[in-house]
């Protein structure tokens, strides 16, 4: 039986009035990569900190390891590994001095892997923290996240600011751990090409509600895009009931007929739709993991695209 690692029953937070999550339940096993998407604002940094212990939930429970984080907080995250949204470091010390700093707060510290990781990024360890560029600063981080070996790697939108070359020795990186320990990894990203390969499960976040949760494989095969043509009328606008049995997320009329998101697709369901009277040369195709998410969560806005490039 699958262990659960880490799990989220009912969690609320609230700032005054405004809820930033509500009721928000999920759990992951053992071995699994989650990743959690979000427009900003959604609610994802306030459920990162409970599920850190840096901040008690309004209501409800965040777990690590089936304890209470926020009452066991110091023993539990001596199992995890995190890399923040933002590198944080004091700037006058360098990734060995690092090193040695954590090395005393970790029983299982692995200077030599540390140090082999630094050399794979192409990292100085002698150059102080403040002097990196922002992709060496994420690459030290993870670097300090991974060097006790955690059973737990939590990555809040690690790729955000880094650039191409800084992105993919993060994606080998954990390619390494993944294949290697078996670590589990719940993140947050605006990356979501780039993690789709590596994500088992994916839950997304609106407007703090979790609106999806579940296994990548159920999610990519019950998502597709149809199109289709309809000779009844050039301007057709009710196609709500051909589409009914497919579960239309988003659909558009365009010059040539209509497009549509559907979330409850089935093959043989498709094929008794292309057979309705007025259906003209239907197709369907699969969508990325960022089309789902943008037919659930919505467009993003201007400055959130600006954010996350």
């Amino acid at each position: 039986m699958s262990e659960t690692v880490l799990s989220l029953q009912s969690l609320t937070v609230r700032y005054g009035r405004k809820a930033a999550c509500e009721a928000v339940s999920l759990s992951v096993e053992r071995g699994a990569v989650y990743a959690l998407l979000g427009r900003n604002g959604a609610g994802k940094s306030s459920l990162v900190r409970c599920l850190l212990g840096q901040q008690k939930p309004t209501s409800g429970r965040a777990s690590l390891f089936s304890e209470d984080v926020w009452k066991r907080r110091a023993p539990l995250m001596a199992r995890v590994g995190v890399v923040p949204e933002e590198p944080d470091a004091p700037p006058a010390m360098t990734a060995r001095q690092l090193s040695a700093f954590c090395s005393r707060l970790y029983s299982r510290w692995d200077e030599k892997t540390m140090t082999a990781r630094l050399s794979r990024f192409g990292v100085p360890d002698n150059v102080p923290f403040g002097r990196l560029s922002k992709g060496q600063k994420g690459e030290v981080m993870l670097a300090l996240a991974l060097g006790h070996g955690p059973e737990l790697l939590v990555l809040d939108d690690p790729t955000l600011g880094l650039d191409v070359v800084a992105r993919q020795a993060l994606y080998e990186e954990l390619v390494g751990e993944l294949a290697d320990r078996g670590t589990t990894v719940f993140l947050t990203t605006h990356d979501l090409a780039g993690f789709e390969g590596l994500a088992t499960r994916a839950g997304i976040l609106k407007d703090g509600r979790l609106v999806l949760d579940e296994e990548m494989e159920t999610l990519k095969s019950r998502f597709r895009r149809i199109r289709y043509g309809n000779r009844l009328t050039e301007t057709r606008t009710d196609f709500g009931n051909e589409l009914d049995a497919f579960d239309a997320v988003r659909v558009k009329v365009r010059g040539w007929g209509i497009e549509a998101v559907v979330s409850n697709f089935e093959d043989g369901a498709f094929e008794r739709f292309r057979g309705k009277d007025g259906v003209v040369d239907a197709e369907a195709s699969a969508l990325s993991l960022e089309e789902i998410f943008l037919a659930v969560a919505g467009e993003p806005r201007a400055e959130e695209k600006k954010g996350a490039a």
